[in-house]
């Protein structure tokens, strides 16, 4: 099945007023944002050559109370800056319909960055974290797929313990979420 979100053009917000806009972890989120440094020259070379296309666009789907949206999105806002290309935010709880083609293992997470042509066809998606992270989580719910089991809620707690961790390694978060980006879009 194809994706068209063409219709959810022009329905977003812009990256800053999603910031100003925080209910909650608006420090931390702008922390991250303020401390974002290019890990690699050649990451913002390929993001500002960027500037020359006028072909893509950019949604994110987002939520202020997320950890995964305060860890990840101020990379993606800033590699984002660099490259030009014109983004939109769409906050989940206002945009489930469109949450709904981009569930991760069933489930609603954000972010999601969705990468789409002009017209709105859907080229490509990145998220809710980075594939390193992500791979802690996926194999959480494989082992552990009763949500109501008594010891869910504290294997949970340990497995987010060790994501945190994880967002360290490598470079941490701006190395990792830049590079799966910049993979994502150089095959678009």
């Amino acid at each position: 099945m194809s994706i068209n979100l063409a219709h959810k053009f022009g329905q977003g917000i812009t990256p800053r007023q999603f910031m100003e806009g925080m209910q909650q972890n608006k420090a931390e989120f702008a922390a991250g944002y303020e401390a974002f440094k290019w890990m690699h020259e050649e990451d913002q070379a390929f993001f500002k050559s960027l500037n020359y296309r006028d072909d893509l666009r950019v949604l994110i789907l987002a939520a202020d109370w997320c950890g995964d949206v305060v860890r990840n999105v101020p990379v993606v806002f800033r590699a984002l800056e660099e490259s030009g290309l014109e983004t939109e935010v769409l906050i989940l709880e206002e945009h489930q319909d469109t949450m709904d083609h981009f569930l991760t293992m069933g489930g609603r997470s954000v972010p999601i960055i969705i990468f789409t042509d002009t017209g709105g066809h859907v080229l490509g998606s990145w998220g809710p974290r980075p594939q390193h992270v992500q791979e802690l989580m996926i194999q959480f719910k494989q082992a552990n797929p009763d949500r109501e089991a008594p010891d869910y809620a504290e294997k949970i707690g340990v497995v987010r313990q060790q994501m945190a961790e994880k967002y360290k390694e490598g470079g941490g978060v701006n190395a990792s979420v830049v590079s799966e980006l910049r993979a994502l879009i150089s095959g678009l």
